[in-house]
């Protein structure tokens, strides 16, 4: 597995060993010895989650407050623009963002540690999204931050207005969010 990292240090480019042929293809998403030793983190994974969407959707920037969770994520069928966005008060690097296409063309996975807001644009017409997380999903513990925060600066790539959920258009802006310290 190829490790990069991203312009904050947490958040991690993982591209696993694609073994292909005329046939197709062959890849491990996951084997937790060699997630803990490209990556550096030792947290249990969970809980694995699959969201299907469609061109245009963009869900996030999500987090849970309590029960923070830190998000293995990667995407089965599409492209999608994935972002992490670094919501820690005490952090060097506070409100900053990253953002990187993740696609079945690429296999690229994200690693979003906890105390990050999550994010992601569907590029595709539509997009098969894979995530394992490091704590249970707790509605009650879960806060949205504005995808359109002009504090944070996301370059989303839109080519139109996004479609959101309801919960994602009551997004808070990253100066009255309830945050990590």
């Amino acid at each position: 597995m190829k490790v990069t990292p991203t312009a904050i240090a947490e958040a991690l480019l993982l591209e696993p060993k694609v073994f292909g042929d005329a046939r197709g293809f062959f890849l491990e998403s996951f084997n937790q010895k060699v997630f803990e030793a490209a990556a550096g983190v030792r947290l249990p994974f969970v809980q694995d989650n699959h969201s299907r969407s469609g061109q245009g959707v963009l869900r996030g920037l999500h987090y849970q407050l309590r029960q923070p969770q830190g998000k293995l994520v990667r995407v089965a069928r599409g492209a999608v623009f994935d972002v992490a966005v670094d919501i820690r008060r005490g952090s060097a690097t506070f409100g900053r963002w990253v953002g990187a296409e993740l696609s079945e063309e690429n296999q690229r996975q994200m690693w979003v540690p906890p105390g990050f807001a999550h994010g992601f644009l569907v590029l595709s017409p539509l997009a098969d999204f894979l995530y394992k997380t490091t704590d249970y999903y707790a509605p009650e513990h879960e806060r949205c931050i504005a995808w359109d925060d002009p504090a944070i600066g996301i370059a989303w790539p839109l080519s139109a207005a996004p479609q959101l959920s309801a919960k994602d258009r009551q997004g808070q802006l990253l100066a009255a969010a309830e945050l990590f310290d």
